[in-house]
């Protein structure tokens, strides 16, 4: 792990309080701190952090925070984001794990304590994931046509698929790591464009990996937002 955490909170006081726990904690760790969402975005921009901290507001900027998750999504690195936010936890809880957020505290409503708690979880849970993320790229093991015109190829064996199974896969990959909306899945199915259809499509695509490798579970479910492919 390279030990560094980045705390992006524009309330300098709360901010500070968050670094102090945090070395009090792990003085080991090197804390950054950013204070607006342009500066945040071109330090996340370089990578390398274990976990990152937010605010969902940043100044005036009411959801600037949810802008800097999907900036970190989209490294694909698997970066831990703990959102300490004064919106209230029973609404922008959900939200924000459905955007990916590992976990929410609500402002005021928790104590140095539960934040240390939830803090070096995120910490061990991330550093368990981290050796699987470093094994041999996934994408190698998946075989296209460019046209999507021809069956798919897993690990060597022929994917037998329906053609707009086959643009939905197809779209998933090309997209691997980031989460495809139901909105984009929508352009490359020509009727029945609901989510209800798109499920199927996807069940489908499921279905004929798992005949011929029963412990594929390469595309994730992200509630209320569309599909991605992880390629497991």
């Amino acid at each position: 792990m390279s030990n560094k955490v980045a705390v992006i909170e524009d309330d300098r006081p709360t901010s500070d309080q968050l670094v102090g726990w945090i070395r009090a904690a792990r003085p080991e760790l090197q804390v950054d701190q950013w204070f607006t969402r342009d500066e945040a975005e071109a330090a996340l921009a370089t990578g390398g952090y274990d976990m990152v901290l937010l605010d969902i507001e940043l100044g005036r900027e009411r959801h600037a925070g949810v802008a800097l998750i999907n900036a970190i999504n989209k490294l694909q690195q698997g970066t831990p984001v703990l959102v300490v936010s004064a919106m209230p936890a029973a609404i922008y809880r959900g939200i924000m794990k459905a955007l990916d957020a590992w976990d929410y505290l609500q402002k005021t409503a928790f104590d140095e304590a539960e934040f240390i708690e939830t803090f070096l979880d995120m910490l061990r849970a991330a550093k368990a994931r981290r050796p699987a993320a470093s094994s041999a790229p996934v994408e190698a093991e998946l075989t296209l046509d460019p046209l999507w015109q021809r069956s798919a190829m897993w690990r060597g064996q022929r994917i037998n698929l329906p053609l707009t199974a086959q643009r939905i896969l197809a779209t998933l990959h090309q997209r691997r790591g980031e989460v495809v909306s139901y909105g984009e899945l929508f352009e490359v199915v020509k009727s029945g464009r609901n989510k209800d259809n798109v499920r199927k499509h996807v069940s489908t695509i499921r279905d004929a990996f798992r005949d011929v490798d029963p412990a594929f579970d390469g595309i994730e479910n992200v509630p209320m937002r569309g599909f991605r492919w992880t390629g497991r």
